[in-house]
């Protein structure tokens, strides 16, 4: 199966630092794909080289078959690839339903034709409705995104995320901050996504990492240590040892 996200040889260098040494990463369709590792792993830098808003220093990042190395952000999101934050980037005066319609009509150019009504963009506000419904946020759509609770206002990223119909989805913590009911809701939002959409996410949360990943990578040193399933990760003595910190007996 070929993938649809991958890295060949991908490095990044902070002057003589090399904090992404060499990682070959493969997404395929439709994977619930985790990655997980120390502090400094250099998790997030990864994340930021997948999405553009890094450079690489060497290597090829590749969506879809297509190689993205030189693109943009905007052009890789429009390509298919969609991010959420550790820190969420929402407008706090829009409700969720008005942040929704926004990210719809952006994708499918209502935005640009500015003497259309947007009461006309009937298409546009039923999607919108629909993605604000799957993330069961219908009670609090038409109040400001700022008075919401902190993991309703994770489920608004990623239903933002979804927005831009992305065939990848990377979630940089998204359990980050959120309490632990709400990060059941969270996680079983996330779990529920459809399969036409890959999701590699960071999580520190391991009990959520084994709940929901099928596919493990672990990154140490800016280098992938292991990758497995979460039955081999979880029985891996280097990962236990580097990683959680376990010693062989």
């Amino acid at each position: 199966m070929t993938a649809v996200l991958a890295t060949r040889d991908l490095r990044r260098s902070f002057g003589a630092l090399e904090v992404t040494a060499g990682v070959d990463l493969a997404l395929l369709p439709g994977a619930r794909h985790a990655l997980i590792g120390p502090n400094g792993a250099g998790k997030s830098t990864l994340i930021n080289l997948l999405t553009g808003a890094l450079r690489p220093s060497a290597g090829r990042v590749v969506l879809a078959g297509q190689d993205v190395t030189d693109l943009p952000v905007a052009a890789r999101v429009a390509r298919g690839l969609s991010r959420t934050f550790q820190i969420n980037t929402l407008f706090p005066r829009l409700t969720p339903l008005e942040a929704v319609l926004v990210a719809v009509c952006r994708r499918t150019g209502a935005l640009a034709r500015p003497l259309r009504r947007l009461a006309g963009c009937t298409a546009e506000i039923d999607e919108a409705h629909d993605l604000v419904a799957r993330f069961g946020l219908e009670a609090v759509c038409d109040r400001p995104t700022g008075e919401l609770a902190y993991g309703q206002q994770r489920l608004l990223e990623i239903a933002l995320a979804l927005a831009a119909r992305p065939r990848v989805l990377l979630l940089d913590e998204p359990a980050a901050g959120v309490p632990a009911r709400e990060s059941a809701i969270l996680m079983s939002a996330i779990a529920g996504l459809p399969r036409d959409v890959a999701v590699l996410f960071i999580e520190h949360d391991m009990e959520l990492v084994f709940r929901f990943a099928e596919r493990i990578t672990v990154l140490v040193a800016g280098r992938i240590l292991r990758e497995g399933t979460p039955d081999e990760i979880a029985g891996d003595p280097e990962v236990r040892r580097v990683y959680l910190g376990e010693d062989d007996e």
